[in-house]
């Protein structure tokens, strides 16, 4: 079995049954002929032989341990009270340092009655001290209680700072989860912006037409059949970005996952199906695609599809076309239409997925930019550096 096997297989076991081995390991400990005596000295009392009285209470301080984190009230309360025993008997056993151990982990795990716990142990405290100057020589100066107390105070006060290290560790990867989501939120619902403006938008216009091709059956078929079309490729579209949200894509047939067309195929269907729209595009593609570019080629294809749905929504009819340019230095994409549409219906309508461009551009380190013309066209330009496909 490996160390790191190893390893699972004990943070997977209960606390309490992985504080048990220290505990138990403190216990035998005590009982080391070696070591006795030599544990916690309160009160200058003669340190005493073990009997029975010592089991019990050296028993009580180390195996209480196990209850430290999942029971940290009940684990203090009776390490305490065996500390009490030890040192009013005497024993004066190796078990005593269990205490401060109690206190950090109090300090760190007690979620509720935190102040009734420090008011109790301070108050118990007095009577032990005095219980101690009665029963020993009297050696024992208020000093050593008093320090004796500031010691304890601090065990208490590591554990309390553990415990607020811990709540700002989790409520930074808190926020850092609750970013997680909203960026990816904001990923679908501009993906679903993508797929959904593209398609409905050219499904319109389609079906618009269409309305004026009644005394023409055959041309009528055709365009009630690019209704058609559009339609299964936007189903398709959704599907595959669903897919993305199925704990099981990509993990095998069971996930559902077609594979997908690569990206010159995808644009050319956009090219066709915003032809079969009215809309006259021109496609030029340059140099050779290398693999598939992954991220790259998504960019390259939402790119085309926002710019062919602005070309139909406020340039209907005007030429538009459609270049792409592999090399060494990566893709270069570039859309511009001889739009009649005034600047300010273009940055309205198209504002919010031409944001949604810049930011997928800027993420894989590529340029970005879009803008009208001086001959009243619109020109959306993308270049996305080699080594973007991550």
């Amino acid at each position: 079995m490996s160390l790191q096997r190893v390893g699972r297989t004990w943070l997977g076991l209960h606390v309490t049954l992985r504080d048990l081995p220290f505990g138990a390991l403190l216990v035998a400990a005590s009982f080391v002929p070696a070591l006795r005596g030599n544990g916690t000295e309160l009160g200058d009392l003669p340190t005493r032989a073990f009997d029975a009285l010592a089991v019990l209470a050296v028993g009580t301080e180390g195996l209480s341990l196990v209850l430290r984190r999942h029971r940290p009230a009940v684990s203090l309360a009776l390490v305490a009270a065996g500390f009490a025993l030890d040192q009013l008997r005497g024993y004066h056993s190796l078990a005593g340092t269990a205490l401060p151990l109690a206190l950090i982990s109090a300090g760190s795990h007690l979620e509720r009655h935190r102040r009734t716990a420090v008011v109790l142990l301070s108050a118990a405290y007095p009577p032990l001290a005095v219980a101690l100057t009665r029963l020993g020589s009297g050696t024992e100066t208020p000093t050593g209680f008093a320090t004796f107390y500031l010691v304890l105070a601090a065990a208490w006060g590591a554990g309390a700072w553990l415990r607020s290290t811990r709540a700002a560790e989790d409520g930074r990867r808190e926020a850092v989860a609750a970013e997680v989501r909203a960026a990816e939120r904001a990923r679908i619902a501009r993906e679903l912006h993508d797929v959904v403006t593209h398609h409905v938008t050219a499904m319109v216009i389609q079906a618009e037409a269409a309305r004026y091709l009644t005394a023409d059956p055959g041309r009528l078929e055709q365009s009630l059949t690019a209704v058609s079309d559009t339609g299964r490729l936007a189903i398709a579209d959704l599907r595959h970005l669903l897919d993305l949200l199925h704990p099981g894509h990509g993990t095998g047939p069971a996930a559902g996952a077609e594979p997908r067309t690569p990206v010159v195929g995808r644009v050319r269907t956009l090219v066709e199906q915003t032809r079969r729209a009215g809309q006259p595009v021109e496609f030029t593609e340059q140099g050779t695609p290398s693999a598939p570019a992954g991220s790259a080629d998504l960019v390259v294809h939402r790119v085309v599809q926002e710019s062919l749905t602005n070309a139909l929504k406020y340039a209907h009819g005007s030429r538009t076309s459609v270049r792409i340019r592999y090399g060494g230095e990566g893709i270069t994409v570039e859309v511009s239409t001889d739009g009649t549409g005034t600047r300010a219906a273009v940055a309205t309508g198209g504002g919010r997925g031409l944001a949604g461009l810049r930011e997928r551009v800027d993420v894989l380190g590529g340029e970005f930019s879009a803008g009208p013309e001086p001959d009243g066209g619109f020109t959306v330009r993308a270049h996305l550096p080699a080594g973007a496909a991550a």
